[in-house]
């Protein structure tokens, strides 16, 4: 399993709209994509700060979701973020939800 972590600043008064964003427009987006497994979003109301982790089946598939979906997703958001999103990417150790098991990682 794959994650793609994006980190947001909001714009002043527009926690309720980036909700709203991305309940009834961005999760839609996500979930007609090949690989997309889960999304979870945070938000700091008041530092208004937001990450949106996504979890996806493998490495290619959130690569393709970021060469061609995540484009749009970004024109979805402008009202709301200030700023550019900053993108990591990391392989999935552990998931107690998605039953993932720990990685044996070479160091």
């Amino acid at each position: 399993m794959y994650a793609r972590n994006v980190s947001f600043h909001l714009k002043t008064n527009s926690v309720a709209e980036f909700t709203e964003t991305i309940e009834n427009k961005i999760i839609p987006l996500l979930r007609k994509q090949r690989g997309f497994q889960d999304e979870i979003t945070f938000v700091d109301p008041v530092k208004l700060d937001a990450i949106g982790i996504s979890l996806w089946e493998n490495k290619e598939d959130a690569d393709a979701y970021n060469r061609g979906t995540y484009p749009e997703v970004l024109k979805g958001l402008a009202r709301v973020v200030e700023g550019t999103p900053q993108v990591r990417t990391f392989e999935v150790c552990n998931s107690t939800f998605h039953k993932v098991a720990a990685l044996t990682l070479a160091l």
